[in-house]
């Protein structure tokens, strides 16, 4: 089981919205690399960043941060948020990002995901399925594709496609638990694909409780912001594992 911390940028700054709502928006005073700092001091790998304002603007905004990151850390950084172009995508991993993660693109133009996918390896490219009432939300969680997730993996397998986040937005900033049925559906259907489980994670139960269902990675947001979640918690499950 990978714990995989979340940053939300906007203006450069650390802030989590809840559902997907901009309007819903609370901003943290950590600074972006004090807090991947403090993760990687814990023994975190990964870590898991989305510029909002990219997501917004449909090209990354917040490059500048991801260069602190990637050159001040030795975290394996997967970056989401506006990469919707063959530039923008060049641009993420120039910038240091290991994964792109990928969610509009991949629905409004599956050719070019798909050619990505070969280009730069399903190592480095991550589908991004953001799931509202069992349908793909794409551009900031703002449209409603119409979309059935599994009718996007399946048309990326031919592919290659191996790394899927699936984040359910109903679940996102909650805290009241993961949406466990979809991830574990999911994985079983589709044992070639390794799931990320997004939304939800409100304890060191939820996280134990994807371990026993035999999930593989789970990111943790707004969890770890309100305490729920300490450093220490993280740092002691670590060293168990």
């Amino acid at each position: 089981m990978e714990l995989i911390p979340a940053i939300d940028l906007i203006d450069g700054r650390c802030v989590r919205l809840t559902q997907g709502d901009y309007n819903e928006k609370k901003v943290y005073e950590q600074d972006p690399l004090d807090m991947a700092k403090s993760y990687a001091d814990c023994g975190i790998r990964r870590l898991h960043v989305v510029d909002l304002d990219g997501a917004k603007a449909k090209a990354p905004c917040n490059l500048a941060v991801l260069e602190r990151l990637a050159s001040q850390t030795d975290l394996d950084i997967e970056w989401g948020g506006g990469i919707k172009s063959s530039e923008s995508i060049k641009a993420v991993l120039d910038a240091g990002a290991n994964r792109a993660i990928c969610g509009s693109v991949a629905v409004d133009n599956r050719e070019l995901f798909a050619e990505w996918l070969q280009e730069y390896g399903t190592a480095h490219v991550i589908l991004g399925a953001d799931i509202r009432d069992g349908l793909v939300a794409t551009h900031g969680w703002l449209k409603n594709s119409g979309v059935a997730i599994e009718e996007l993996i399946e048309g990326f397998l031919p592919a290659g496609l191996t790394q899927v986040i699936c984040t359910d937005i109903s679940k996102d900033g909650m805290l009241q638990g993961p949406n466990f049925d979809l991830y574990v559906a999911l994985q079983q259907k589709y044992k070639q694909v390794d799931f990320t489980l997004s939304g939800g994670i409100s304890s060191m139960d939820d996280i134990a409780r994807a371990k026993e269902l035999g999930l593989h990675s789970v990111i943790i947001g707004k969890a770890i912001y309100e305490g729920r979640i300490t450093l220490n918690n993280i740092k002691e499950w670590l060293q168990n594992e």
